[in-house]
């Protein structure tokens, strides 16, 4: 998606201020800043993964979630938690995934703060 993209959102169509994709294996999670009606920046978190069927064809599973500016910081420190709690508790499988995710992109949940 590419900044200043229009996309119709539950009927509605809602201007895109920013977006970053990431692929990560199988999936791609895109990152999209919108905007309310009162101006009010908010982030939607889309996962997207391919899903084949029996006759060959495809179609794209995904989930999104949105996520409030009121929200960020929270989700930013419950995220970290658990993702330091799973490196410190199964280190060996972080250290697998991080040999085998070259293509990973860092995304760093800071910059979505609001800045005062």
């Amino acid at each position: 998606m590419m900044e200043g993209f229009d996309k119709k959102e539950n009927g509605r169509v809602r201007e895109e201020i920013f977006s970053k994709s990431v692929r990560a294996g199988k999936r791609t999670y895109f990152f999209d800043v919108k905007a309310t009606k009162r101006n009010d920046y908010y982030l939607t978190i889309t996962e997207s993964k391919k899903r084949y069927e029996q006759d060959g064809k495809f179609h794209y599973e995904k989930h999104k979630l949105f996520l409030y500016k009121e929200d960020f910081e929270k989700f930013a420190e419950g995220l970290t938690e658990v993702v330091e709690y799973i490196k410190k508790n199964q280190p060996e499988i972080m250290e697998k995934v991080e040999s085998e995710s070259s293509e990973f992109t860092n995304v760093e949940f800071e910059d979505l703060k609001e800045k005062k």
